[in-house]
């Protein structure tokens, strides 16, 4: 079935049908508001992000921004993927959604959002490689990986074969041959990023190409999930997803594809970053054991952090990086969810993760919904529900960062991804 503009109220019809029938499995005791918040998330994807393109095309902007990003719309979706072999409409959606992704990593690898057509809108006129379709330029590892992972997802849960077109095979390519690129990033890239009269996060130092890094078989970032820019260029939670993707990769390449050069590359590509992250990736702290550094330059430096946006540390478990009860992980999240973290904030309201992309001592609904993702403990898992629903100033709806001393400070009341996240928490706890 072919998603199109006239399927678009039987798909919001849908949603709305499973999200009704969900709602029934939340409790009503100690968690006002849930069911109305639940609902309003669950739909809020479908019902104000999702446009229709040539008929059969899809174009999810990200909320209160008109582009598309791959690493939003992929997690836009995410608490609908159980749903897909149910609902005809859901699955043409996230097939097309898929190949949509694909299409624009082929117009460039290097951007982390798009336009709906090549109008040249963007969000600055920045001194790159200019493209009418790209709206941001920031070369980010998880925009990669998002699409592969939401790939994988969609062909785990529906079986749906036909998903992996000729389009998918040869953007794949792209994938790791820019991976490849980017292991190398003093050497053999050409990619520079400068915008001018902006924050120092906005822009790269060096005439664009970042700090110095020397080779450790990682791969480079140019910027965060948070589209800020690196401090080092190795970033460990992209690179630990990136790991994750490229298992998947293999995968496609011997059982889909039957393409023994592109299993290689991944082969050779997920080795070196093992290899790397053990070397590079991991500080041995005084305090808190062995720990994921957030960034290293592979020279020595690092940096100590956590940042809400996901991929993050908190979140490794949740990307399948590692396991709950693996020991560096537990001893990382033990430092990201302490005052040592200089993003993790304590509050009057609410403790938590926030980001340079945001104001002091602003939480992110994203990071206390990862937090409960990845406990193991029902009581945090609970309290963290109670703390999103107690933080959300009344909307019904999840933000970006909010003031951790008076919730009813925040920013972006339409940001999608936060709602679908929120919704996908719910149906983890009660469903």
């Amino acid at each position: 079935m072919e998603f199109n503009k006239e399927r678009k109220e039987s798909l919001i019809l849908a949603v709305r049908e499973i999200g009704e029938r969900m709602a029934k499995k939340l409790p009503e005791e100690g968690f006002p508001n849930l069911k109305k918040t639940f609902l309003q998330c669950f739909s809020n994807t479908i019902e104000t992000t999702v446009e229709c393109i040539n008929g059969n095309e899809i174009f999810l902007i990200t909320g209160d921004i008109e582009a598309m990003w791959l690493r939003d719309s992929s997690a836009q979706v995410v608490h609908y993927l159980p749903f897909l072999n149910q609902y005809p409409e859901l699955k043409s959606m996230v097939r097309s959604l898929i190949h949509k992704q694909f299409q624009y990593i082929s117009i460039d690898p290097y951007a982390n959002a798009f336009n709906i057509e090549p109008n040249g809108h963007c969000w600055e006129k920045d001194i790159t490689k200019e493209n009418p379709w790209n709206w941001e330029r920031k070369y980010e590892i998880d925009s990669l990986c998002y699409p592969v992972w939401l790939l994988n997802q969609y062909y785990e849960i529906t079986g749906d074969s036909s998903v992996f077109t000729e389009q998918v095979k040869e953007s794949i390519k792209l994938i790791l041959s820019v991976f490849s690129t980017e292991q190398h990033h003093e050497e053999k890239s050409d990619y520079t990023f400068e915008r001018l009269n902006c924050p120092p996060s906005d822009t790269l130092v060096n005439h664009g190409k970042g700090t110095l890094v020397s080779y450790t078989g990682l791969l480079w970032s140019g910027f965060r999930p948070s589209d800020d820019a690196c401090r080092y260029g190795y970033l460990i939670p992209s690179n630990l997803f990136a790991s994750v993707i490229l298992q998947y990769i293999m995968v496609y390449a011997d059982e889909i594809f039957c393409d023994r050069e592109m299993a290689e590359q991944a082969q050779k590509l997920k080795n070196d970053i093992t290899d790397g992250i053990k070397k590079h990736g991991i500080y041995k702290h005084e305090k808190y054991g062995e720990i994921y550094a957030y960034e290293t330059d592979g020279t020595g430096n690092y940096n100590l952090m956590d940042d809400a946006n996901v991929p993050s540390l908190l979140s490794l478990p949740w990307l399948t990086c590692c396991d709950k009860n693996d020991s560096i992980y537990q001893n990382t999240r033990n430092f990201c969810l302490s005052p040592d973290n200089p993003y993790y904030y304590q509050g009057k309201a609410v403790k938590g993760i926030g980001s340079s992309h945001t104001p002091d001592r602003y939480v992110w609904h994203i990071a206390l919904t990862m937090q409960g993702l990845t406990s193991q403990s029902e009581e945090e898992q609970l309290m963290l529900l109670k703390k999103l629903l107690a933080t959300d100033a009344g909307t019904g709806f999840m933000h970006e960062g909010f003031d951790c001393d008076d919730p009813e400070l925040y920013t972006r009341s339409w940001f999608a991804w936060a709602n679908s996240l929120f919704a996908h928490y719910c149906l983890e706890l009660f469903a």
